[in-house]
């Protein structure tokens, strides 16, 4: 069976190469914990807590007890 490609597009205004990472890693593999995100994707905590915190700030993620996933209202925006 082949392999179903999906696509996703990060907003415009995550310039960072680490902010889209951590941006794509919730949105193709759903809520995370940062210890979580640790393990996939070889960041320190303080790096994520710092990536998360300014996504957070654009509305692009949100943290719901301890979880963070993409935010519903960033959620098929794409570009602008």
């Amino acid at each position: 069976m082949p392999a179903q490609s999906t696509h996703i597009e990060v907003p415009r205004d995550v310039r960072s190469p680490r902010a889209k990472l951590v941006y794509l890693a919730l949105a193709t593999g759903g809520e995370a914990t940062v210890e979580e995100l640790q393990a996939a994707l070889a960041m320190t905590k303080l790096t994520l807590y710092g990536v998360l915190r300014a996504l957070a700030e654009r509305g692009l993620v949100e943290e719901v007890e301890g979880r963070y996933e993409v935010s519903s209202c960033s959620v098929g925006s794409g570009p602008s």
